[in-house]
């Protein structure tokens, strides 16, 4: 984990905020910035900034974060209805912290995208 990182903070619980679910991969929050009715955060527990920075062995955290959403998506409700999985990387892309995370946003119509 890494020192300065507010979601390594979070999960080491320096910093409060309700843990929805965890298991040894990964855990997931609400945004604090929602975008739609739901929009949670799927982090891993290991302090990865970006894919392009995933270990090898780091190939089952990515799988473990998409199980996470989709079952915090059927826990939530949104997982009939339909939902938007979203992960930014990089400056460009509007990422804000650099870790690793995997956005889950429904709840309502979502307009389109690009």
């Amino acid at each position: 984990m890494k020192t300065d990182c507010i979601f390594c903070k979070i999960k080491k619980g320096e910093i409060k905020s309700e843990i929805l679910y965890s298991n040894q991969y990964c855990f997931v929050i609400k945004d604090i910035s929602p975008r739609a009715q739901v929009h949670l955060l799927v982090i891993p527990n290991k302090h990865i900034e970006e894919l392009v920075n995933m270990d090898k062995g780091d190939q089952v955290i990515i799988g473990e974060m998409f199980a996470s959403a989709q079952r915090l998506a059927t826990d939530t409700g949104i997982s009939d209805s339909g939902y938007r999985l979203i992960i930014n990387q990089g400056e460009h892309s509007g990422q804000m912290v650099d870790h690793l995370h995997l956005h889950v946003i429904g709840g309502e119509q979502l307009g389109g995208m690009v």
